[in-house]
């Protein structure tokens, strides 16, 4: 039996997210009318109004350190400190199957991570192409470009065909060069019309900023040749009672004197008359149309000017604020994220030969940003405290349990190359937590660990 014959034939075992074998009761249209009538178009043709979209916000980023920074900011903090598996159990087959996963797939490296999330971002979809090899192994996860794709779905918004959920369109010959299932490309979306409707594909983060983005790049050039033109320092030369000849002869020669020694600071009348400066534009300090467009701009901006190398005036407490939304929608594109890994890796538990069903597990990002390092360590105290199970502890600290256990027994057996399995350590020195309600910053509780005592 080849791979593809016996993935088949395990894909109708499990929960596959797009497509429900079972019809049920749902009656109806899950689309709406618009997208509807689109989707009759769009099986002969890609969605060109999300490739014009895409086309933007790709020359946004190349033309504006602002747009680039935003980008690579939220790719960065979304992916700094790699995956982790989480699951109840400590099942070894599935961990090992995992840390063989990820280091095939390159998912232990930044770049690839920081990539797909940027690629979120900037085209509104994740999608991800599973390489399976001869042996029944993942062995590539290729992020596809999102405006190639369409998704085969009728009217109602459903796939209609999981062998053929999903075609690659050739924009130059204008037809379709590849067929994709539905187990082989894993597609989640950012923001999309009806998580739903599996036609809708997703947004790209600062779609929405485009309009403010062009009139700002326009005002800010029309500042530099306000600039150009009206700062420069003019000269009003008046000679009283002057002929034509003799005007022309002086301009001809205060011209010549300033072409030849660059700066002329002294001139010479024989006649009443004199030289006035003219100041340039005393008003161009006065940019507050140029201010209100940035401050439109970055109303889109999962954060504040300020995290993006825009100080002004903002005041610390308020930045720590705002610095709490950039985190919550840094930790929603991390989830976003590690969704579609979690995919990859239950289809390749499927190929192993292991119901993904009957193991729960979650792929999820070691660090979160909603919360510091040492909120995450005071957090895990806190739930030590309460007397919640260890694994637990180290899973809120952020670590994974499994690697704290191997480390921990590794170290016990380092003293001795022949460690004694029989042998009874002594029991091991547990820390007093001790926890004052509002005694920390802001309202929060403080956490005091006092010397350990015997367990």
């Amino acid at each position: 039996m080849s791979v593809m014959t016996r993935l088949k034939s395990l894909l109708g075992t499990v929960r596959w997210p797009g497509w429900t074998p079972q019809p049920g009761t749902e009656i109806g249209r899950r689309s709406t009318e618009e997208n509807a009538l689109r989707y009759q178009y769009q099986r002969l043709q890609p969605d060109f109004a999300l490739r014009a979209t895409i086309l933007d916000i790709r020359r946004m980023d190349r033309l504006d350190p602002r747009v680039k920074k935003i980008h690579g900011r939220m790719a960065r903090a979304a992916t700094k400190g790699g995956l982790r598996l989480e699951m109840k159990g400590g099942n070894e087959r599935v961990r090992a199957l995992w840390q063989a996963f990820e280091t095939r797939l390159g998912l232990d490296r930044q770049s690839k991570l920081e990539s797909d999330a940027r690629g979120l971002v900037m085209e509104g979809s994740l999608a991800v192409q599973w390489v399976v090899n001869d042996a029944g192994q993942i062995v590539q996860a290729v992020r596809m470009p999102i405006e190639t794709l369409v998704p085969q779905v009728g009217p109602n918004g459903r796939i209609q065909d999981p062998a053929k959920a999903w075609a690659q369109f050739d924009l130059n010959m204008a037809n379709v060069i590849a067929w994709f299932p539905l187990w082989q490309l894993t597609v989640e979306r950012l923001s999309p019309d009806s998580v739903d409707d599996q036609g809708a594909l997703g947004r790209p983060y600062l779609d929405a900023t485009r309009s403010p983005w062009q009139m700002l790049r326009m005002t800010e050039e029309d500042l530099v040749i306000r600039r150009r033109q009206r700062a420069p320092l003019r000269f009003a030369h008046v000679l009283e009672n002057a002929k034509p000849e003799e005007l022309a002869n002086y301009r001809q020669t205060v011209e010549h004197s300033q072409q030849h020694d660059a700066i002329c600071t002294d001139f010479y009348l024989n006649r009443k008359g004199g030289v006035t400066a003219l100041q340039g534009d005393a008003n161009l300090d006065q940019i507050a149309d140029v201010q209100h467009l940035l401050e439109t701009f970055f109303t889109g901006a999962p954060a504040p000017k300020a995290l993006f190398g825009w100080s002004g005036d903002i005041n610390r407490d308020i930045l720590e604020d705002l610095k709490k939304d950039f985190f919550e929608e840094i930790d929603t594109l991390q989830d976003t994220v590690s969704w579609v890994y979690e995919q990859g890796f239950r289809l390749q538990l499927l190929l192993a030969g292991i119901n993904p069903d009957a193991h729960p597990l979650y792929i999820r990002f070691i660090e979160r940003r909603t919360e510091t390092p040492n909120q995450a360590a005071d957090r895990a105290l806190k739930y030590q405290a309460l007397g919640v199970p260890s694994e637990l502890c180290w899973e809120a600290a952020g670590l994974d349990p499994a690697v704290v256990a191997a480390a921990v027994e590794d170290q016990r057996k380092k003293g001795d190359p022949y460690p004694n399995p029989l042998d009874i350590a002594p029991a091991p020195r547990v820390p007093r937590i001790s926890i004052t309600p509002n005694n920390a910053p802001k309202g929060e509780s403080a956490t005091n660990i006092s010397s350990g005592r015997a367990a």
